[in-house]
């Protein structure tokens, strides 16, 4: 049983708690096939929901070491100079936060005005130029007064990547904390896209834009000329395949030996083995394994067995693990996926220490109270308003009539949703509580069945504590 407990302890320290992190380094960094498009220069605009790696990639673009790492995939990226446009970290020589934006606003520049002096700061740099920058108000002064000193250092700017074969990229990402009203929000988004569309003019400078959906959705592509940039559009996604992918890249990388213990595990399970070191000493995945084949199962068996018990009807372990950590929508997150292995583990360890697998059955349904906690944070983070008016659900069983659910709303804000207050609104908080309902059915939340009753995916349910006959339990 030694050996058992080893491999539980090299899943553990292979996976830090902190699971948000865990895609920003070189060794863990992990493309998924899917996502390559969405990194390639010539696509603008990248939508994604909540923790699917908005963030993450926006990081890695803005680090030389990670975009070397990038470049084997998106060659382009290694002759790329890229800068930081927008983003939740502070950077107010690069970008102004919510507060400056909302005085720039406030002292009658457009957001126009203002993302063009974020532009117009980053290639004066590249050039270099003299322009105002003691304070956010003076670069955008001189944007509105110098229309054609601006377009000649663009073109300049422009021309210097062309003489040298390289391109310039800026990023912007987190715009949901640009500002706490949709309205004003919307007309920052709609901006950064004019913003966009007045970059692509200039061949060697490039912007990549990424947006939650519910930003997407809202009328920011109501301007000339928007089905250019629209045309440019890519999805974030992750299918349970790379997921897996993204498991293994870490798990092989794991520190010391325990990234050796792994890697044997690794090489045992596939004939021949298929795990080589890069020249950083990165240790890559074979491709037959960043994709849902026989040698991605084999390896899952390895830890968790080929069944969700004693036999095949309870499921397949490969299969239970990705989709019952699903939103309404049938997505599950990298974040969620990490966080339950590495509690399964742990589990396996504290109640089964000697199961002769790495992972039991029962821990890894245990692993979703750990992804469901993590995740109903991560959505509290970008809406505050979801843990507001799922906190009165708390101990309702689901699926329910939506009278029951209806019923605590009432109870708890009698005076309606618009009387909380939670920041940035739900879209639709201006309906009542039927917009409520649609904007939780939008994000995942809450999901309609056939016969109308609202029901949850497991992954929000147990983290909100809300019950279902026969599943998982929430925290007590």
């Amino acid at each position: 049983m030694a050996d058992v407990t080893t491999l539980r302890q090299a899943i553990m320290n292979s996976l830090p708690e902190q699971t948000s992190c865990f895609c920003a380094t070189p060794d863990n960094l992990y493309l998924p096939p899917a996502h390559i498009k969405a990194l390639r220069l010539d696509r603008h605009l990248v939508i994604g929901t909540r923790g699917v790696g908005k963030s993450v990639w926006t990081a890695a673009l803005g680090n030389a070491e990670l975009r070397k790492v990038l470049g084997s995939s998106v060659p382009e990226l290694e002759s790329t100079e890229v800068r930081i446009g927008f983003a939740e970290t502070p950077g107010i020589d690069a970008y102004p936060d919510a507060e400056t934006f909302a005085q720039l606003l406030g002292s009658g520049f457009s957001a126009y005005d203002v993302w063009r002096s974020v532009v117009a700061r980053w290639v004066a740099g590249i050039a270099p130029a003299d322009i105002p920058c003691a304070s956010w108000v003076e670069t955008a002064t001189w944007i509105k007064n110098n229309p054609e000193t601006l377009a000649r250092l663009m073109e300049q700017v422009n021309q210097s990547f062309v003489s040298g074969n390289r391109y310039g990229l800026i990023v912007f990402d987190a715009l949901d904390r640009s500002s706490n009203d949709w309205r004003t929000m919307d007309q920052i988004v709609r901006d950064l896209l004019r913003t966009a569309l007045w970059l692509k003019s200039y061949p060697r400078l490039s912007t990549k834009i990424f947006l939650r959906e519910d930003q997407y959705e809202r009328t920011v592509t109501d301007f000339p000329d928007a089905s250019k940039l629209m045309a440019t559009r890519a999805e974030l996604t992750w299918a349970p395949h790379d997921l897996h992918g993204l498991l293994w890249q870490a798990l092989i990388n794991g520190p010391d030996d325990h990234g050796r213990r792994l890697r044997e595990v690794y090489r045992s399970a596939l004939v021949p083995p298929r795990c080589d070191p890069s020249p950083s000493g990165r240790w890559l995945l074979h491709e037959s394994v960043k994709r849902d084949t026989e040698a991605q199962r084999a390896l899952f068996n390895t830890l968790a067995g080929p069944w969700m018990g004693r036999d095949k009807r309870r499921g397949v372990p490969y299969v239970w693990s990705v989709s019952h950590l699903a939103d309404g929508k049938g997505r599950t997150s990298p974040r969620s996926f990490l966080a339950a292995i590495r509690q399964a583990a742990e589990d396996t360890e504290e109640r089964y220490p000697d199961y002769p697998l790495a992972l039991h059955y029962e821990s890894i349904k245990r692993g979703i109270q750990k992804a469901s906690e993590i995740r109903v944070n991560e959505m509290a983070e970008d809406y505050p308003w979801v843990r507001t008016f799922m906190a009165p659900l708390n101990g309702l069983t689901v699926p329910c009539d939506y009278p029951a659910i209806l019923e605590r709303w009432e109870q708890s804000f009698p005076a309606g949703p618009t009387s909380a207050s939670i920041g940035l609104p739900p879209q639709h908080a201006e309906r009542g509580w039927d917009g409520i309902r649609e904007d939780l059915i939008r994000l995942g939340l809450f999901d309609v069945k056939k016969d109308d009753r609202i029901d949850m995916p497991d992954l929000y349910r147990v983290g909100f504590g809300l019950g279902r006959k026969g599943g998982v339990k929430p925290k007590g």
